[in-house]
């Protein structure tokens, strides 16, 4: 039967996990916004003259005058300070599966609290989430929550990580530093889920608390990029060589949209990219389009054009491929790249079985790279 099942659908059907403790929807009476709070300075930026800020926190480099925000909506020039709007200012806290990052190679099947706020640095036409993404702090309700606050919440509903999704993190970067700064300390796992725009120095920073990251590759085409995103795809591949130099868990997702990056050269093109660059171990996640925001012209990702980069992929090497948002298919569970042997059954974002023992195949040892304990 053909399924398909995005986050969005996901939560509202889940009888066990999808849970928000606190969901953002359009403002409505008073507008919600962080204003209500003293605004802490962000971090990355430079001061100029007349007032003038430069940011240096994602590839956009705004210069941003006196009392006007950056591309992102939500670092303003507050006389000359660069602050956060968003900071302690979460538009919601959602419990899911880790496997809905999706993080497949991160002690599968546990419970992942997601931190996200309003805004994006992108412009995605196909975003599932634009009426998050695509607001202004002021257009969508928010609560104030401390990242301590945060990191006890995250204990208080047994979560063994905390991510930072459903918008882009880089846009409430402090939120998401003072995070996982605490959330190491009290031993929780640590992620986020990034369209790798953020600046090298940034990032640098911030993997020093994070366990692992799951970066958007949406096309190995800068026209896409262009066209499609408003952004460019050079500062992505910056980002994911920064990422694996780390040393930190990496899994990469790639959707797939018909007749804009369903190219099978362009795919093709981009696992030699991650085989060389990256490593052929890095998992990566073939997953369906459903029509969103300004796409909803366009049909769902037929499930043979997924299946047809999942064979391109293994052609070129890549050991650990996935198709996702589509329920049932067997390329959802993890396969040992040596024995082939089946080691993580799933349906879709549950998991039902792991036959890993201490991060290796326990049918002809191979080593299984990911978390695993």
């Amino acid at each position: 039967m053909d399924i398909t099942l995005n986050r969005r659908n996901f939560l509202k059907n889940s009888l066990f996990y999808g849970v928000s403790l606190v969901a953002a929807s359009p403002a409505s009476g008073h507008l919600a916004s962080a204003k209500h709070l003293m605004e802490p300075k962000a971090m990355f930026y430079k001061k100029g003259d007349q007032n003038l800020v430069y940011c240096e926190l994602c590839f956009r480099r705004c210069t941003i005058p006196e009392g006007r925000r950056g591309f992102c909506r939500v670092r303003e020039n507050q006389k000359g300070e660069l602050r956060s709007l968003v900071y302690a200012q979460p538009a919601g806290l959602q419990i899911d599966p880790i496997e809905l990052e999706p993080m497949y190679h991160m002690v599968p099947g546990h419970k992942n609290l997601c931190v996200y706020t309003a805004s994006c640095n992108f412009r995605c036409k196909h975003c599932q989430n634009w009426t998050i993404s695509q607001s202004a702090p002021e257009q969508i309700r928010s609560f104030k929550s401390t990242p301590e606050e945060i990191v006890k919440e995250t204990l208080k509903q047994g979560c063994r990580s905390i991510s930072h999704s459903i918008n882009e993190p880089t846009v409430f970067f402090e939120l998401m530093y003072d995070v996982v700064r605490i959330a190491k300390k009290k031993g929780l796992l640590t992620l986020c889920h990034t369209n790798g725009g953020m600046a090298k120095e940034p990032m640098m920073e911030l993997l020093k608390f994070l366990d692992g990251v799951t970066v958007d590759l949406k096309s190995f085409n800068p026209k896409f990029y262009r066209d499609i995103s408003e952004a460019k795809i050079e500062p992505v591949l910056e980002t994911l060589k920064t990422i694996r130099q780390s040393g930190k868990h990496l899994e990469i997702v790639n959707l797939i949209i018909p007749t804009l990056n369903d190219d099978m050269s362009d795919i093709r093109k981009m696992c030699r990219w991650i085989i060389e660059n990256l490593g052929q171990e890095t998992p990566i996640h073939f997953t369906r389009f459903s029509p969103q925001y300004k796409m909803t012209h366009l049909p769902h990702t037929p499930i043979r054009t997924l299946e047809q980069a999942y064979e391109t992929a293994k052609a070129e090497g890549l050991k650990y491929i996935y198709v996702g948002n589509v329920i049932g298919h067997p390329a959802n569970s993890t396969y040992c790249s040596k024995c082939n042997k089946k080691l993580i059954e799933r349906s879709h974002f549950i998991m039902l079985k792991n036959a890993i023992k201490d991060g290796r195949c326990p049918f002809c040892n191979e080593k299984i790279p990911g978390i695993w304990s």
